[in-house]
């Protein structure tokens, strides 16, 4: 057990996401307060994933290649992580391999270092697959996860087959666990921990959480305790509720535990101010703690499916049947033969309970989606589906079609889209509506946009030097500190 825990953030990805809908987040939000978070020693950022590639385009009209270009250029000293969901970019189609590499190829030179390898159905080929594709296109550190979830077929043993069978993955840098809907008791992490421990050998353990039911900071001290050596948390505003346990509370009860961090505290709460004052500007709900509910372990949303949830519900106008969908989640979800609720299934199931319980009888309404789910083009399900079900969607006329659908392939895009387009914009239109694109590109770059609150927090010698510049009377300054001199002198 190490005595020292590293911090990954989650504030710009997950957090955003969990609370949210990763809609509440521009990249000139971003940017603004990149430069004080580079300063609090963060491990990594959880940055992106390509869902929130898509909302900045579908929402914000920005360029997500820029958005990643901008925050690393702004924070070179912390890796900036992409969280992958399998074989899939924006586009609900699976990818074909050589989507996915174009795709690893594109965000890591516009400047993703680190990737989180995550697979809808925990499966070890398809997560050591991804991870030596990461590495083929330049990624720095390869972190796999293992998905947590409940299930008849999700025992300690399930994980512990799992864990191991990742154990000789050479261009595995770290293995984490992965909590989405915070689903995690001390004494469940207690018992994973050791199958995660063996199986990464001397590389560093990773432990993933949320506070959806209150459990999460409790599970992270009982993760470090166990030989967890670093722990994903989001700040302030954008931590709690949904979210991830806040960095701020997580460091104070490490240090109290006997454990250090090296995250610089001051850093840290100017950061905390600055999200505090936007979601206050902006009108986004903070995180705040939640009670523990036990009927929760029965559904098992992550974070920012309680939202989008809520969100199709109001949508059709419908909010009263929140509680009664969370209720046919559960249900769904054993007639699909209990698969992770995770991107980009978890969307799946939600959609179906929704429209089971607004429709005049369930199933009566199925998505192409859920079609190829049972046709298996997603991941295996952990069990066996309710074989009534399952002959009830496969009957249906656009089954036969849907089954010959092949993974989404750049065959004859360059003609489709253009020869001389980059391809960074190539992947946009190979799976975004061409609409939605092309707004993006009439409307003006990021960084020449203005960010909803100006950054707090700078650096005390940026604010020195700016408060220089007004006194016109100050021609001159030098300033030294041990073995640092800065020096300053106003143009003629």
């Amino acid at each position: 057990m190490s005595d020292r825990i590293e911090i990954v953030d989650t504030t710009m990805r997950d957090g955003n996401q969990s609370l949210w809908g990763a809609t509440g987040l521009t990249t000139p939000d971003l940017l603004a307060i990149a430069p004080s978070m580079e300063r609090v020693g963060f491990h990594a950022l959880d940055f992106t994933s390509s869902t929130h590639m898509a909302v900045s385009v579908r929402f914000h009209q920005e360029d997500p290649w820029e958005r990643i270009r901008l925050i690393s250029a702004a924070m070179p000293s912390t890796p900036l992580n992409l969280i992958t969901t399998g074989m899939r970019f924006i586009s609900w189609v699976p990818a074909n391999e050589e989507v996915m590499a174009l795709v690893f190829r594109c965000v890591v030179r516009n400047g993703i270092r680190r990737f989180q390898i995550v697979d809808p159905a925990n499966d070890p080929s398809r997560l050591i697959r991804l991870a030596r594709m990461a590495r083929a296109a330049g990624c720095e550190e390869a972190v796999i996860g293992l998905t947590y979830s409940i299930s008849p077929a999700h025992t300690t043993q399930y994980y512990a087959e799992r864990a191991a069978a990742l154990a000789g993955c050479a261009e595995m840098d770290r293995i984490y666990l992965k909590d989405p809907g915070g689903l995690l008791t001390l004494d469940t992490v207690r018992e994973l921990a050791p199958h995660l421990l063996g199986a990464a050998g001397e590389r560093p353990v990773e432990l993933h959480s949320h506070c959806t039911i209150g459990l999460a900071p409790q599970v992270y001290m009982a993760g470090a305790h166990a030989g967890f050596s670093v722990l994903h948390t989001a700040v302030g505003a954008a931590a709690r509720g949904t979210s991830n346990p806040a960095a701020e509370s997580t460091i104070s009860n490490l240090e109290a535990e006997g454990f250090s961090h090296g995250l610089d505290r001051e850093a840290l709460a100017e950061v905390v101010a600055y999200f505090a004052a936007l979601t206050r500007d902006k009108g986004l709900p903070p995180g705040t703690a939640q009670e523990f509910d036990s009927a929760y372990y029965r559904h098992q949303l992550p974070g920012g499916m309680v939202t989008t949830t809520r969100r199709m519900l109001d949508e059709r106008r419908r909010g009263d049947l929140f509680d009664a969908t969370l209720e046919e989640v559960e249900r769904v979800r054993a007639e699909m033969g209990y698969p992770i609720v995770v991107t980009p299934v978890s969307q799946l199931m939600v959609t179906q309970a929704v429209m089971n319980v607004t429709d005049s009888e369930r199933w009566r309404t199925v998505s192409d989606e859920m079609v190829r789910y049972f046709l298996g083009h997603y991941a295996a399900a952990a069990a066996p589906p309710d074989p009534q079900i399952e002959e009830l969607v496969l009957s249906r006329p656009r089954a036969k079609d849907l089954a010959l659908l092949e993974p989404l392939s750049l065959d004859g895009a360059r003609e489709k889209f253009g020869a001389n387009i980059s391809d960074e914009e190539l992947l946009l239109r190979l799976t975004m509506p061409a609409e939605q694109v092309d707004a993006m590109l009439a409307s003006p770059p990021a960084s020449e946009r203005a960010a909803a609150l100006s950054r707090p927090g700078r650096d005390p010698l940026v604010r020195l030097l700016a408060e220089l510049q007004k006194r016109s009377s100050i021609s001159y300054m030098r300033l030294a500190k041990d073995d640092q001199l800065v020096v300053w002198r106003r143009a003629p």
